[in-house]
């Protein structure tokens, strides 16, 4: 007999879940387009609105606390609406909170618009990315093989294509208020188009009509807070804090610790962070296929191992090729904790509690993103960059004793 939250979805044909599949890789894509969009204007939008160092610092912390309102949000959205529709809101609001900052910062010249459009524009990224991990959670436990990492990748790609578009834009001198329009007219003809491949799932709360087998929400938003005192569950959480904090550490301070720290040009500065997202991007391509051969554990302890040589290199090294080859390293580390902690935390039999802690972990890794750079740039202003990245050493090396939380429970590699 099951109970609601605890359904077994018969399975799918393999064509609607390729479909599946490559709807979440565009979610994917979409999110790291938009923010790279963002980013990539931000000099025009900083001369726009004649803003200081400070004040560009106070509109980006905007985005910041939207982002972690997203976060804790997304649980309750997830809970309220389902997963589809709470995707396509979260991208929607993206899409709006870009076109306001880009009217904002290029038409009206209006700190307050632009400050608005981004806390909307966190607070659909931070949203959207705990669900469309939930989703590709599930998609890729129903594919049967690892693509979590893929996914990530995706993000990548789409990084890389907002940042380029965006230098287009800069370089035929479009309008910041129209590049950023288009942008967010894609993004949101984009997810709505997307989530039609995506399942609706009961447990989710994905299909309001089908009130005999679906939970309250209220139900569902209390299991979505009962996965937190799961001990294993938060050693997961562990692995991906200190893989995340790293990584997104790097994003914000490598190639000024190049400058900075090692004395190098921005030249070879801009190089070295290139050579990072080249390592982590093409690590998250092909590292599926080595965690369905050697699994997750030997994975993530041979990440963590990788990670701390690399970074070790970096920060005391002195010679050009060590440092590239430590940024390299360093970026590969950084690769596959993310995504495989969001397969580990759906590896449990009752799908609603998958999302569950999907949701949970999801929400500690992006913390670690969103609060690791500061705390960086103070250890950094009293000890010397290359000082402050030690700490991303001992959480490295933390993550890789957490390994273990992460080991397969079901499937072929499950201990029984």
């Amino acid at each position: 007999m099951t109970t609601p939250g605890h359904t077994e979805q018969p399975m799918r044909p393999a064509r609607e879940l390729l479909a599946w599949r490559n709807a979440i890789f565009a979610i994917f894509f979409l999110s790291g387009l938009s923010l790279a969009s963002w980013v990539a204007r931000l000099p025009a939008i900083r001369d726009d609105l004649a803003l200081s160092t400070q004040g560009v610092g106070l509109i980006i912390l905007a985005g910041s606390i939207g982002s972690v309102l997203g976060l804790i949000a997304a649980p309750w959205l997830m809970a309220r609406v389902g997963a589809r529709l709470g995707m396509s809101l979260a991208l929607v609001t993206v899409a709006a909170g870009l076109l306001l900052v880009g009217v904002g910062g290029s038409v009206v010249s209006s700190v307050p618009l632009v400050v608005v459009g981004l806390a909307m524009f966190g607070f659909g990224n931070g949203a959207v990315d705990v669900m469309m991990n939930v989703e590709g959670a599930e998609a890729e436990r129903e594919l049967g093989k690892t693509v979590m990492p893929l996914m990530h990748a995706f993000f990548s790609f789409g990084t890389v294509a907002g940042a380029g578009l965006a230098a287009a834009a800069s370089a035929i001198a479009l309008p910041v208020w129209a590049h950023l329009g288009v942008i967010a007219l894609v993004i949101a003809a984009g997810v709505v188009v997307a989530v039609r491949f995506v399942p609706v799932r009961v447990e989710l709360g994905d299909d309001p009509h089908d009130a005999g087998q679906r939970e309250p929400w209220t139900v569902r938003l209390k299991r979505s807070l009962s996965v937190w005192a799961d001990a294993r569950l938060l050693l997961i959480g562990v692995v991906m804090l200190g893989m995340s904090f790293a990584e997104g550490s790097a994003n914000d301070w490598l190639a000024l610790a190049v400058v900075d720290g090692h004395g190098y040009d921005e030249t070879t500065g801009a190089a070295m962070f290139t050579v990072f997202t080249i390592a982590i991007t093409g690590a998250r391509v092909v590292g599926g296929r080595f965690i369905d051969r050697f699994g997750r554990v030997v994975m993530l302890r041979s990440m963590s191992v990788i990670g701390v040589a690399g970074l070790a290199l970096f920060i005391f090294a002195s010679e050009p090729w060590l440092l590239v080859v430590g940024t390299a390293l360093w970026g590969i580390g950084c690769s596959l904790a993310f995504p495989v902690g969001m397969s580990a935390a759906a590896d449990v039999p009752d799908r609603a509690d998958a999302a569950a802690r999907v949701s949970a972990v999801a929400m500690i890794g992006y913390c670690a993103f969103l609060v690791g750079p500061p705390l960086i740039g103070f250890l950094g202003e009293e000890f010397g960059i290359l000082n402050g990245l030690i700490l991303l050493l001992g959480l490295m090396v933390l993550a890789g004793l957490a390994a273990p939380a992460a080991r397969e429970r079901t499937g072929p590699r499950a201990r029984h």
